[in-house]
């Protein structure tokens, strides 16, 4: 069994860090979904004012349609648990057409994310509710860019 040294995990981290290409030079493309409209609504202000180009849905079959009319898709921003589909459903059917997507789940479940996907697929993330806007926005820019901080042409 590998167990990684502290040194061996930097290099690891760094080396997948270099591996990520350099931002494209359009918005980025979001799907933000949460059935909670306060929540949807603070999500989608924090990413907009960041420089992201953002769509809404208030559940998994709205979102499904909204993506599906979406030109470009970068990443899915859901929750975890909302009525009639899943967080991780959605993500799966969106995968199902946009192969590429990036999925962050935001969810006050998390131990119920764990306990039915055992791990996260690649490109995938999480982070609890509730989150900062700082936390959001730095999750975000992991997963699309591989760090935390955003690329000077998506700040405003």
């Amino acid at each position: 069994m590998f167990e990684a040294t502290p040194a061996a995990s930097h290099a690891l981290v760094r080396n997948e860090v270099m591996r990520v290409k350099s931002p494209p030079s359009r918005p980025m493309s979001v799907l933000i979904v949460d059935d909670e409209d306060l929540v949807r609504k603070f999500v989608e202000r924090a990413l907009r004012e960041a420089g992201y180009q953002t769509a809404t849905a208030s559940d998994g079959p709205e979102a499904l349609g909204v993506a599906a009319k979406l030109e470009t898709l970068d990443i899915l921003v859901t929750d975890l648990m909302m009525p009639e589909m899943t967080g991780d459903e959605l993500a799966r059917r969106v995968r199902a057409s946009s192969p590429g997507v990036k999925v962050l789940y935001i969810t006050g479940f998390s131990d119920r994310l764990f306990k039915e996907k055992v791990t996260l697929w690649a490109d995938e993330a999480f982070l609890d509710k509730p989150c900062s806007v700082k936390g959001l926005l730095q999750a975000v820019s992991l997963l699309l860019f591989g760090n935390f901080e955003l690329p000077t042409e998506h700040q405003s």
